[in-house]
């Protein structure tokens, strides 16, 4: 079940829903843990079992770290406890690839090894990576003394299986949101900024991400030597679009629905294709992920501190680990060093010559090149795309060119992509509010928005009752 589903939209939600509100405010955190727990139990029924292990290995980790007397018995309570959430994340996600990938390397060099290692799996369960860092971040700020151990473990399994954020992020720091957990307030105002909040974000997702999907899809199932350069490289721009308007869309549907619980979640996308650089792409791309790699990784390694070597090999490792966190899979390393190597050279000497126009030419043409990097599923098909997008030595032409993804319905969707990437919609939203309302005075300006919401979501909910392409990219981290 997800969030962009009609089951989601007129069962759960608001099952879910009717049940807090008629509830006891004492009994309000249980229903809304028992929910989630049915939430993700819908989908991955077998590995809700290791969620709750999970919460209860760290809720005792979190108590141990805290009453430790001594630095040395708090650091290694520390230690245990991150050795327990790196290990299960290391199992579940990565132990199959490793396998695959050592049998690979083996048969290559002439090693007689099993022949099941070959295909070797571990089912991924949904969200892992999501609330394996919440839990390392609630144990960091434990340690740090930036927030007290949770008290009931009730409480703290809602951090951890929350419903909105549980399987495609934000990624939630308890220190931000542990006074929530007990002390949040119920206003109108913010549960009707949610129901917005998630409208605008289900209206991303299905009527922006899922349109642009089909071009894409249809340029990487073709093998890249096939395709021409302009439709290489309008598949790609048409990607960076799929992933922004998903993944905010997303995001937008968690903060709201947050806010219909009382919870306030923090931004996660600041509108990162109006970049100048790959690292102010990075401080607008998936905010939580991005911050919680610089507060719990790269400056406990000594962030730019420790001389220029050092700091380039530190801002290296942690985009090669942002890279592997996003799934494992060679292209997903390959992507990380890409995206770190670029983060070197712009610090080294390239960001001080990157102006306000030069510097967004130059971060879209390069976010275009790597994006073949994370979308290819083998490394093949990312040099084959590669070369289509940049063709040295082949023709521009191809079997598939660009005018079969050029419909109407995607030419007049890519472009609200591009538009809608940028804070034209806001200021635009800002001026007829204006002239709607005038200043100081009541006016129309609510019910437009309303209706237009209102308009939103009918349109959605026709769009997903028909049935059209609806992917979960979620599900390959």
């Amino acid at each position: 079940m997800i969030f962009s589903s009609t089951t989601f939209l007129f069962v759960f939600l608001p099952l879910c829903l009717g049940f807090y509100y008629l509830a006891p405010r004492g009994l309000r955190n249980t229903v809304l843990l028992a929910f989630s727990l049915l939430f993700y139990a819908w989908g991955e029924a077998l590995y809700t079992g290791l969620m709750l292990v999970s919460i209860l290995g760290n809720h005792v980790a979190g108590h141990i770290v805290a009453r430790a007397n001594t630095t040395s018995t708090r650091k290694a309570a520390l230690v245990m406890g991150l050795v327990f959430n790196l290990g299960l994340l290391a199992v579940f996600k990565y132990l199959g690839w490793l396998v695959r990938s050592l049998y690979g390397i083996g048969t290559e060099v002439g090693l007689d090894l099993p022949a099941h290692w070959g295909n070797f799996q571990i089912h991924l369960p949904i969200g892992i990576s999501f609330f394996t860092f919440q839990a390392i971040s609630y144990l960091i700020d434990v340690w740090r003394n930036q927030a007290a151990p949770q008290r009931r473990i009730q409480d703290f399994a809602l951090y951890i299986a929350l419903f909105p954020q549980l399987i495609a992020g934000p990624i939630v720091r308890y220190s931000d949101v542990a006074r929530q957990l007990n002390r949040r307030k119920h206003r109108l105002h913010l549960f009707a900024s949610g129901i917005q909040r998630f409208v605008q974000g289900l209206a991303k997702k299905v009527l922006v991400a899922n349109v642009l999907a089909v071009p894409v899809e249809l340029v990487l199932r073709t093998p890249g030597d096939e395709v021409s350069t302009a439709a290489a490289w309008f598949a790609m721009l048409a990607y960076a679009g799929q992933l922004y308007f998903d993944f905010s869309g997303y995001s937008d549907m968690a903060i709201g629905l947050g806010r219909m619980f009382g919870f306030r979640f923090k931004e996660n996308f600041l509108h990162p294709y109006e970049s100048r650089s790959i690292h102010e792409f990075w401080r607008r791309w998936h905010v939580s992920l991005s911050s919680w790699f610089r507060d719990y990784l790269y400056i406990p390694m000594g962030g730019s501190r420790v001389g220029r070597v050092r700091t380039y090999l530190n801002l290296w490792t942690v985009f090669l680990l942002v890279g592997l966190w996003h799934g494992a899979a060679w292209n997903y390393v390959l992507f990380g060093a890409y995206h770190g190597l670029l983060i070197v050279i712009e610090r080294a000497f390239l960001g001080r010559r990157l102006g306000a126009v030069s510097g967004r030419i130059y971060t879209t043409f390069v976010l275009a090149l790597g994006w073949p990097i994370f979308s290819a599923e083998t490394f093949a098909g990312c040099v084959a795309l590669l070369h289509a997008m940049l063709p040295f030595g082949r023709p521009l032409a191809g079997t598939l060119e660009i005018a079969p993804l050029l419909s109407p319905l995607i030419v007049v969707t890519f472009a609200v992509a591009v538009v809608g990437s940028t804070r034209i919609p806001l200021f635009a939203a800002a001026r007829v509010a204006t002239l709607l309302q005038g200043r100081g005075r009541s006016g129309p300006w609510r019910p437009v928005s309303a209706a237009a919401l209102l308009v939103l979501f009918v349109l959605c909910v026709a769009e997903l009752a028909s049935g059209s392409y609806n992917p979960f990219i979620y599900f390959r981290f």
